[in-house]
């Protein structure tokens, strides 16, 4: 044990068990008594007051020699004061209700401002000009916390306060008293200016669909041990107390449904937002609380005592007269139904009561629950035979066969249910209703099903809309066309849509019950492929397929089109994600449909941009660029621009001067971004513009050319496209930050007429591309530059710094190699160092001026002359390996009275390693180690 060690522990030993009551706030800056104290039953002095004088204390001014008032010198000790204020805030989970409660506004305020301090959000940085999306969760959530409080802060002080009755007059209470009413009036001056930026920053968070995390004592503990951790959560990271999208978006959008109604009396527009603002609100509760129930019968975590007291708890409030809480019962009854019979238990009361009245919605939810509650792929035979017997006595206590057909009907009835228990379930509904027809399985020839009689139209038409197996689709219509001849049964659903080019040909068809049958499953088909159920799109195009062979040669080739697209489809999404190239059938189709010329054909513009992005992706430049007939690249503009980008492929290895189709490509792409102007001449002689659209002139729009990328996902392809823009973005005038890329050289350097390009519209399609691309491949660190240099561009910088650490870390198994020098050269490196710099961040300037090929030592040494430095300072010395830079260091810090910084700076310097005398080799090595180590503490605190 070191001599430190023991003198620490000494101390603590010879402490009281009860501290003196005017110093037990310095009792608890020992954390682990904190933690202690604060898990007592009822501590004394409450975890509230603890912050008050925790902040109280590490706030109170100092006097100098001359007994001038300083402000707070930043110490260690205070450090800690604040650090335990934050912990103690932490273990009450940042409960706004509670601080709010107990806390006055300008305590909360400093509380809530060390929170963003320390969450690494840049002092002075407007929060409403950050992107919460790319910020670190933890930094995200603390400005959400911030500016809550300042809503709600601003919603309170509304509201009339009842004055407290005086006591005996007190000269120093009062002036104590005055002083906190003044800044109390100073902060909310300031709230309220900002009160409109809090409001955008607000709506701004229920656009995020990611769970965000909370700082707790453990990642604050993380703080003091080492720098750089505390942001290192990600998305996935369990770090930090996880705060789940729906409840944050609940918070939040009662929070402004109360400023908005405080702002309405104004305005009834603002009510009205308010309004929906309180009503999603409760759906949010409602959607959370099932959501919970539904993942718990999976887990089986939640005591059932408790799922039965909430189930109480809201039947009770229900009737009292809350009709609003009926349906959440009911869904709250039937998830904890479900749990019951899964684990053996009998059916309840409650559910019976519930379900007298059983109608869709209630049927839907409760084969929704039921879906979602068992992994048929892990589950038990139990748990199966369990909800198996539950679906049919449900079947069995139905009167309504319309609500017996939506069950039994359901894939999850029919996986669960052997065949003997379905016609047994079948001849049990047979006995109660001798008309009823539930067919098990379709016969298997598609023209010989026989027509049955049924129950009625609607219970008919919900069959029609629920069923995608083609065979039971038309007996279904069969029924129905002889129950009426009045009806077009292809209209019974809004959601079945048919290509416009399509439609008319279907439509045209003479006989009504092959109109309908054709638009169905077609209609169907097309569904299905869209949510990639392939195997039943590719039984309903088959079916329509051998229908429509027999009288329309037309509708025929449409299906062979259509099915064509489907097994792209497939292909994408099956083997071919693993690399298998495409069978050579399938690649002689997709010429075969790019080369068709037969007349009168009804063709899908999307089929044609699938075949060329597929030739694409599986790299048959050969075909593009010599085989396909000259016809085809004057009449599909996807072939021409096929061709362009496979030729200019081909050409990349070779000269520059040889690359002739990368300008044409150039032109092309030019000329889809340019932008057609019209002019007006005035009274008084003057030209001026009055209107800008996109141009005619290209082969295409740019909306189309974005939709064609899309469908892209060959790494060199995409590289090309997004070099080609970056370059376009690059060549205007005002541009003062460039953006790199790979390849960006083979691309003409200026634009004869800058005016007819509309560069806001490259800067959008370059950032959308790029974030296509990270979605095809995050690994890509040519890609990951790019949108680091867009961010940089942008003066996003803290989430440029997030992109250059994330390029570097995917090439270098996150800085355990070396960063490949192509990767972070001398210009991202300077970039780096800027966005440090325009962080508060000096220390890290310092030690990136080292990686420079020769080191910076202006800007490092005048960084490190900054005394608001928001990084962890001394800290970071560990990382620093140059020794000019550390004796500048000592010599600073002399200067300026810091012995403690300059110890630390001179141990720092006389580390063996670091020795002058030292062969290359270890020298070299001991900047690598310190490279590796800093990059990677940067890694946790941006990623």
């Amino acid at each position: 044990m070191s001599a430190e060690a023991a003198d620490r522990e000494a101390a603590t030993s010879s402490r009281p068990c009860t501290p003196p009551q005017t110093c037990w706030f310095e009792f608890l800056l020992e954390e682990s008594l904190l933690e202690k104290h604060l898990r007592k039953p009822c501590p004394d002095p409450a975890p509230v007051q603890l912050i008050v004088q925790f902040l109280e204390q590490a706030s109170k001014p100092s006097v100098n020699e001359q007994n001038q008032v300083q402000p707070p010198p930043d110490n260690k000790r205070n450090r800690i004061l604040k650090l335990l204020a934050l912990k103690v805030a932490a273990h009450l989970k940042w409960d706004l209700d509670i601080l709010e409660k107990s806390l006055s506004v300008p305590v909360l305020n400093m509380l809530l401002n060390e929170l963003l301090c320390i969450s690494k959000v840049p002092p002075g940085t407007k929060h409403v000009d950050m992107d919460l999306a790319t910020l670190p969760p933890t930094t995200a959530m603390a400005i959400l916390l911030y500016n809550r409080w300042a809503i709600r802060t601003i919603v309170q002080s509304s509201f009339p306060v009842k004055q407290a009755k005086p006591g005996p007059p007190q000269l120093s209470v009062m002036n104590q008293m005055q002083q906190e009413k003044e800044l109390t009036e100073n902060i909310l001056k300031v709230l309220k200016e900002q009160a409109s930026d809090s409001i955008l920053v607000l709506e701004a968070a229920l656009t995020l669909n990611k769970d965000l995390y909370v700082h707790t004592m453990r990642t604050l503990d993380l703080l003091a041990m080492e720098p750089g951790v505390v942001n290192g959560e990600t998305e996935s990271s369990p770090a930090g107390l996880k705060i789940k999208t729906e409840e944050m978006q609940c918070q939040v959008c009662y929070d402004l449904g109360t400023a908005y109604f405080q702002q309405g009396s104004a305005n009834s527009a603002i009510y009205e937002k308010a309004r929906e603002k309180f009503f999603r609100t409760k759906e949010l509760i409602s959607e959370e609380v099932i959501k919970i129930f539904i993942e718990d019968n999976l887990t089986f975590s939640l005591p059932v005592q408790f799922r039965q007291s909430v189930l109480r708890e809201l039947f009770q409030k229900a009737q009292q007269g809350s009709e609003a809480l009926d349906e959440i019962c009911f869904k709250v009854c039937a998830c904890n139904t479900v749990r019951d019979i899964l684990e053996g238990r009998t059916i309840s009361v409650q559910f019976n009561q519930l379900f007298l009245t059983p109608n869709k919605e209630k049927i839907d939810f409760l084969l929704e629950v039921c879906s979602r509650s068992i992994n048929l792929e892990k589950a038990s035979d139990s748990l199966k035979g369990n909800m198996a017997a539950f679906l049919k006595n449900v079947c069995l206590g139905l009167e309504d066969l319309q609500y017996v057909f939506m069950i039994s009907s359901h894939e999850l009835f029919i996986t669960l249910l052997k065949d003997e228990e379905q016609k047994l379930l079948i001849d049990q509904m047979r006995k109660r209703c001798p008309r009823v027809n539930l067919c098990i399985k379709p016969v298997t020839s598609f023209y010989d099903i026989p027509a049955s009689a049924s129950v009625n139209i609607g219970q008919l038409e919900h069959q029609l809309i629920l069923s995608v197996d083609p065979w039971r689709i038309r007996q279904i219509l069969i029924e129905l066309h002889g129950m009426t001849s009045e009806r077009q049964f292809w209209t019974v659903s809004n959601k079945w849509e048919v290509p416009s080019v399509y439609s008319g040909v279907i439509l045209g068809i003479k006989d009504s019950l092959t109109r309908d049958l054709v638009y169905i499953l077609m209609a169907k088909g097309l569904h299905c492929s869209t949510v990639k159920d392939f195997s039943h799109a590719k039984q309903l195009f088959a079916a329509c397929l051998e229908l429509v062979t027999e009288f329309s040669p037309k509708l025929r080739q449409v299906m062979l089109n259509e099915m064509l697209l489907l097994d792209i489809h497939t292909h994408e999404a099956g083997t071919g994600q693993s690399g298998e190239r495409p069978p050579s059938d399938l690649i002689s189709r997709v010429r075969g449909y790019l080369e068709m010329r037969l007349p009168d054909i009804p063709l899908r513009q999307v089929i044609a941009e699938e075949c060329v992005a597929f030739l694409l992706n599986w790299r048959e430049n050969e075909y593009l660029t010599l085989q396909v007939p000259a016809f085809l690249l004057q009449s599909n503009p996807y072939v021409k621009l096929g061709q362009l980008l496979a030729a200019t492929c081909k050409e990349l290895p070779g000269p520059k001067e040889s690359r002739r189709t990368a300008k044409d490509l150039w032109e092309v792409v030019v000329q889809i971004c340019s932008v057609s102007s019209q002019h007006k001449r005035g009274s008084d002689g003057r030209v001026s513009l009055i209107k800008q659209r996109e141009s005619t002139l290209g082969i295409m729009y740019r909306s189309e050319l974005l939709s064609f990328i899309k469908k892209l996902r060959e790494p060199l392809v995409l590289t090309i496209i997004l070099s080609l823009f970056v370059k376009l973005h690059n060549v205007r005038e005002d541009i003062v930050n460039d953006i790199t890329a790979e390849h960006i050289s083979i691309w003409p350097s200026s634009i004869p007429n800058l005016q007819s390009v509309d560069f806001e519209a490259v800067a959008i399609t370059v950032k959308e591309l790029v974030r296509y691309a990270l979605a095809i491949n995050p690994g890509n660190h040519s890609w990951l530059l790019i949108q680091a240099d867009s961010y940089f561009a942008a003066n996003q910088y803290s989430a440029a710094l997030h992109y250059y650490l994330q390029a570097g870390a995917v090439c270098s198994d996150f800085f355990n190699k070396t960063v490949p020098p192509d990767v972070y050269t001398d210009q991202v490196i300077k970039r780096m160092i800027k966005c440090c710099s325009l962080l508060n961040c000096h220390t890290q300037v310092a030690i990136l001026c080292q990686f420079l090929r020769e080191i910076d030592y202006k800007t490092a040494f005048k960084s490190l002359q900054e005394q608001n430095s928001h990084d962890a300072m001394d800290s970071y010395y560990d990382y620093i390996w140059d020794v000019t830079i550390l004796e500048y260091l000592t010599y600073l810090h002399h200067k300026r009275g810091e012995t403690d910084k300059r110890q630390i700076a001179i141990k720092a310097i006389g580390q063996t390693e670091l020795n002058a005398s030292n062969p290359e080799e270890v020298l070299q090595l001991a900047a690598q180690r310190r490279k590796k180590k800093f990059l990677q503490a940067m890694a946790k605190l941006y990623f």
